[in-house]
């Protein structure tokens, strides 16, 4: 095989994993809850520097990691109960508020001067492998392990647990749920910490390829709302698909064009989905023009 083709496909991989895992937050949030966490860049960036931070206060690494999981989780729950809450359904100032702290956030880290190459996490797992004869090193495959594993154990927890069985209740049938004893707030607060506990885990996995980067928090955004756009919002096959094409797009843009269309190919995705397919590739939404 072609080394720039065998790159093409291995990185391909890589890339959809990154981008699948860097998604799982945003989609699952929405799909529990219907609430579009556009907080979640800014939670992302978060994560890296409070792991960073953990680690300067003289924690190793695996043990900073779960610690910043946890608190972003609980800071992702008290985001629903004191941002969300007092604006719930009405879809553009969840849209607007969480957004709003998602920006603050980030900012905030830019306004502290936290935009040196000085901050950056260190690999989980050191060295590299070599596969179709490209050299791939172990923190990207561990990616790719993560990315799997989580979609799976998610995908599990909605579909074989009782408080799973109960979010979805509550996102497919609010008042159906509320008469059988399902309480919307309380689902809509798990689903936002759990949802941030996946930035986080994200941001603890992926970061340490490069440095804590202010516009991180933007890319990461961008990315999941690149992949749940385009995968439908509410299909966990659908979000799988949609970090493959992306994946695969991306890397083969950056190989044969340049890295710089990257974005474009994102915004791209974005546009053309929601122009002829409303709904994503997957997902179970009726399309626009039935909702009118």
């Amino acid at each position: 095989m072609d080394g720039l083709l065998a790159s093409t496909v291995v990185f391909g991989f890589v890339s959809a994993a990154t981008l699948l895992l860097t998604a799982l937050g945003f989609s699952l949030t929405f799909g529990l809850s219907g609430v579009a966490n556009f907080a979640h860049g800014g939670l992302y960036l978060l994560s890296g520097f409070t792991a960073w931070m953990l680690m300067r206060a003289g924690l190793p690494f695996l043990a900073a990691a779960p610690l910043t999981v946890v608190l972003v989780g609980a800071l992702g729950a008290l985001l629903y109960r004191v941002v969300v809450m007092p604006v719930r359904g009405i879809v553009l100032a969840e849209v607007i508020s969480t957004f709003a702290v998602g920006v603050a956030i980030i900012e905030f880290f830019r306004w502290k001067g936290f935009t040196t190459y000085d901050y950056a996490l260190p690999e989980l797992v050191e060295g590299s492998v070599e596969i179709l004869g490209v050299a791939v090193d172990w923190q990207r495959i561990l990616i790719v392990a993560f990315a799997l594993v989580l979609t799976l154990a998610l995908w599990a927890f909605t579909h074989w647990t009782k408080i799973g069985l109960a979010l979805r209740g509550m996102s497919q049938d609010e008042y159906t749920a509320l008469s059988v004893g399902i309480e919307s707030d309380w689902a809509a607060t798990l689903s936002l910490g759990l949802g941030a506990a996946l930035a986080a885990v994200a941001a603890v996995v992926l970061l340490p390829l490069g440095i804590i980067s202010i516009n991180s928090g933007y890319d990461a955004l961008l990315v999941a709302l690149a992949v749940t756009v385009l995968g439908g919002l509410e299909s966990t096959a659908g979000m799988i698909v949609g970090s493959l094409i992306l994946g695969f797009a991306v890397t083969f843009t950056g190989n044969y064009v340049g890295p710089r269309w990257g974005e474009v190919v994102y915004l791209g995705a974005i546009v053309v989905v929601l122009a002829f397919r409303p709904s994503g590739l997957l997902g179970a939404s009726k399309e626009l023009e039935e909702r009118v």
